[in-house]
């Protein structure tokens, strides 16, 4: 197959997929698509699927430089890396955390494009507030005590309600598990 026989295949194969899960997307030109993957921690995780000549790239913003605890974090991501399938945590050049994979043209299938787009809604969303946990906990805290200071909402905090009060009843992201 020539170059364009391929970027036709794929480009197809990714709107088709991509409709199939009836996935929110925007196609920039033939291989580029800007994906948008509905979550329930993280309410939406923003991904390009970019084909090349030879594969097909992945990429997902997760989460930005987390504030603190970054060994922490960066831990997390490394042992969470051996549990993901296609794609892998990795950082860019400020510290932001992104979900990166890519895949040789020949081996894209609807399939196998379908598994790689679930494992990086399971991840970022599965991860966020985990993530969120263990670099951003003094700016949690922060937001907390100025809601409550106000009488402004909680509700989207309520997931963080152990790290204000230890006692409330809660099961935080394992740090130490593999």
């Amino acid at each position: 197959m020539t170059g364009s026989e391929h970027g036709s295949r794929v480009d197809a194969l990714i709107r088709s997929t991509l409709d199939a899960a009836g996935l929110e997307y925007n196609r920039r030109r033939e291989g580029v698509y800007f994906v948008t993957l509905p979550g329930t921690k993280k309410l939406q995780t923003n991904c390009w699927l970019i084909a090349r000549e030879h594969s097909l790239a992945v990429e997902a913003f997760v989460c930005r430089r987390p504030d603190e605890a970054h060994e922490d974090v960066y831990r997390f991501l490394l042992r969470r890396n051996a549990k993901l399938y296609g794609v892998h945590y990795t950082i860019d050049s400020v510290g932001d955390i992104y979900l990166v994979g890519r895949f040789g043209l020949d081996a894209v299938t609807e399939s196998e494009l379908d598994k790689v787009l679930g494992q990086v809604l399971e991840a970022a969303d599965g991860d966020f507030n985990t993530l969120l946990e263990i670099g951003f906990a003094t700016s949690i805290r922060r937001e907390w005590d100025w809601r409550v200071s106000r009488g402004e909402s909680l509700a989207n905090l309520k997931a963080f309600e152990h790290l204000v009060r230890p006692e409330s009843p809660h099961t935080p992201g394992s740090l130490t598990s593999d």
